[in-house]
């Protein structure tokens, strides 16, 4: 009764005004900041180069590489999978346009999030959400209900949900307890978290590319592998967004709406942009400019939604199209899966490639938990935050997730709200500054 309680109260939120609310900030922002997306590539450059006389703890790419951790994870297999499943293929192209239409939130949130950081006694500085809704707009009950959300999201998605991946997927293959794997899982963890935000950022700087390397390796050993077929897989893609015909190779149609949907509410999901948790690593970064900062982790965006699930979903459909009679009976989040089983140890890898994208996704949650335990409860705080982000490492392993799921995607879009609400009463402050130094 609790379970049907909370979800069916989530999906009126989350599937309904927050969607509407969240899509709607991306196209707002995407037209008065002049298609900012168009600084990508500038981005790109820029997160990889060496700001020394910029003020932070950590370098560009190490800020965007504890975003990176803690948005490509499990929802870019499982995610797109159930989209597939569900939507159909155009659901892969509905997912790929809330990408680009994100970056300009994300660009947004932390451009907001260098411009009032503080600088702490450590010599770090710190960011986010609260901070501009405390120091800038004066509204002190906002703040404090996304810095509770934001620690209450990092013990749900933020690390239960994903020990609960980790244990599901070892046990699967090894014989091994699910509290086996949950200690160890926590142990790990815990060797990371307690050195801080510098530890948990130079870890993530090696493990995001590590990870990314060997997911996207078998995706394209199977997109080459299906060569033949990929611009047929393509069309059906974009063509599949718009109409609902049954399209050729076993793959039924699907009505366009629910397409639209799904597409969208994985996107919005898979990359937080308007959440404000990526915008917390943000304020960290070593950098002169909030502009500039704000355009290297737009995208992180790109990369999670627009690159990584892109890649996902043609594999997928590439696969289902050339191999139609073996998908029938696929269950709905087994379609990466079922991909990868036409590859060399493809199985094996795209369990490997999970439980990192997992645990990736753990360390950097973690990140973001710490910021705003830090903000609420101060520096002692953070200790005891800490022991209980790892207690519920270990929970999350042995223990039934269906009502922590629902908790965790409404907690996740009571995140979003103070947040976005910071965006908009403050846009005229971004969109000036913004213009004045990209134009």
């Amino acid at each position: 009764m609790i379970n049907g309680f909370i979800n069916a109260f989530q999906n009126s939120v989350w599937n309904l005004l927050l969607l509407l609310i969240l899509l709607g900030t991306h196209i707002y922002f995407t037209v008065k900041l002049k298609f900012i997306q168009k600084k990508v590539p500038e981005g790109i450059i820029l997160s990889f180069s060496k700001d020394t006389s910029g003020q932070g703890g950590i370098s560009p790419y190490a800020s965007l590489a504890t975003a990176l951790a803690a948005t490509i994870g499990t929802g870019n297999i499982i995610g797109i999978s159930t989209a597939i499943a569900i939507g159909g293929p155009g659901a892969v192209f509905w997912c790929w346009i809330t990408g680009i239409f994100g970056m300009a939130t994300c660009y947004a949130e932390c451009f907001l999030s260098v411009k009032y950081r503080i600088k702490k006694e450590n010599g770090d500085y710190a960011g986010g959400a609260m901070y501009v809704l405390e120091r800038v707009l004066h509204k002190k009950k906002a703040a404090l209900f996304f810095a509770f959300f934001a620690v209450a999201a990092s013990f749900g998605i933020g690390s239960s949900v994903q020990s609960h991946a980790i244990s599901a997927a070892i046990t699967e293959k090894l014989s091994i307890s699910p509290h086996m794997a949950g200690i160890g899982v926590a142990m790990l963890a815990a060797s990371i978290l307690l050195g801080g935000g510098k530890s948990i950022a130079k870890v993530c700087t090696y493990l995001v590319p590590i990870m990314s390397f060997l997911y996207l390796g078998g995706c394209f050993f199977l997109i080459i592998k299906n060569a033949g077929i990929i611009p047929k897989t393509v069309m059906v893609i974009v063509n599949a967004a718009f109409t609902s015909e049954s399209v050729a190779g076993g793959i039924a149609g699907t009505a366009v709406m629910t397409g639209i949907r799904v597409g969208i509410s994985k996107g919005l999901f898979t990359n937080e942009a308007g959440m404000g948790s990526i915008a917390m690593s943000a304020a960290d970064a070593k950098t002169t400019s909030a502009v500039k900062q704000g355009i290297i982790s737009m995208t992180g965006v790109f990369w999670d939604t627009v690159v990584m699930c892109a890649i996902t979903g043609i594999t997928i459909v590439s696969c289902m199209l050339k191999n139609p009679a073996f998908f029938q009976n696929i269950e709905s989040d087994r379609l990466c899966f079922a991909a990868f089983s036409f590859m060399p140890a493809g199985e094996w890898i795209l369990t490997v490639s999970l439980v990192l994208f997992a645990f990736a996704t753990i360390i950097g949650w973690s990140y973001y938990g710490e910021c705003a335990a830090g903000y609420l409860f101060g520096e002692r705080g953070i200790g005891i935050y800490q022991l209980l982000f790892i207690v519920t490492i270990y929970l999350g392993a042995i223990m039934s997730l269906e009502m922590v799921w629902g908790l965790a995607d409404l907690f996740n879009s009571f995140m979003a709200i103070p947040n976005i609400l910071s965006l908009f009463l403050l846009r005229k402050i971004i969109i000036g500054e913004t213009l004045k130094k990209t134009n």
